[in-house]
């Protein structure tokens, strides 16, 4: 079969280290029959392990020549997608399961848009194992008071329970990526704030449009604009606020608010 060459606008880097793998897939922990789907399995370095332990495994991949490629493969379902159309609701009905587990090494150049859209299903998610640029996850599970702290760090974990646990320097891909990678856990919270999340993702965007001045230059405006009554220290900055306080602010916002 012709080797497969690596396509710059699919951000495709193809992971290539043997011990990374097998460090991959032992944190993901697949159980034979379970429900996972696999996003840009690309030449299958992590679904050839995953489906040898699951017996069948789902994959979405935008590529054509690698969808034509991973067709062959008995075990596999094949969506040819973008990720970023693909209704999870739909495919946890399809596969006939409560919840999926979701895993990828994910294309850099669109891994946060993936991640906002997963939060749209998160509802049908068990867990998320993800393949990202290590800038990326250090923003993910960033503390309050951090240079990487952020809107990131704020919408995912007020809904995630998160973990770095693996960091992948450039040599494990062919070809090399110009930045370190690293693989994160993402586990649903089981009993988060039922807030609305378009406010919040609105509210947070807004509160760290300007990082280095004071909240009540950005989210201070926002909150007056509508007319908000309630109690929130203006006087701070967006990244010196903790999660739950967004959190709560956003639960504080009534209805009439919330326009």
């Amino acid at each position: 079969m012709s080797k497969h060459i690596p396509r710059k606008r699919f951000g495709q880097h193809f992971l290539s280290d043997s011990y990374i793998i097998e460090s991959i897939v032992n944190g993901i922990a697949p159980v034979a029959g379970e429900p996972v789907v696999e996003i840009g399995p690309g030449l299958a370095a992590l679904t050839q392990p995953l489906v040898e332990r699951l017996g069948h495994l789902t994959v979405i991949e935008l590529d054509r020549d690698l969808a034509q490629r991973l067709r062959g493969h008995g075990q596999l379902t094949v969506i040819e997608s973008d990720v970023l159309r693909v209704d999870f609701a739909q495919l946890a009905r399809d596969m006939n399961v409560p919840r999926i587990r979701v895993v990828g090494n994910l294309p850099y150049n669109i891994s946060t848009p993936i991640l906002f859209h997963l939060l749209d299903y998160v509802d049908v998610i068990q867990d998320q194992h993800f393949m990202l640029q290590k800038e990326v996850i250090d923003r993910m599970v960033a503390a309050p008071s951090s240079g990487d702290y952020g809107r990131l760090s704020v919408m995912l974990q007020w809904r995630y329970e998160m973990e770095n646990f693996l960091f992948v320097p450039p040599e494990s891909f062919d070809p090399p990526p110009r930045v370190d990678s690293a693989v994160v856990r993402m586990v649903p919270r089981a009993h988060p704030a039922q807030v609305d999340v378009k406010l919040m993702e609105e509210m947070v965007q807004v509160a760290f449009s300007q990082r280095r001045k004071k909240l009540r230059h950005t989210l201070g405006a926002w909150l007056d604009a509508r007319g908000f009554a309630g109690q929130f220290d203006v006087q701070r900055r967006a990244e010196e606020v903790p999660v739950n306080d967004y959190v709560q602010l956003a639960l504080a916002l009534k209805p009439s608010e919330q326009r």
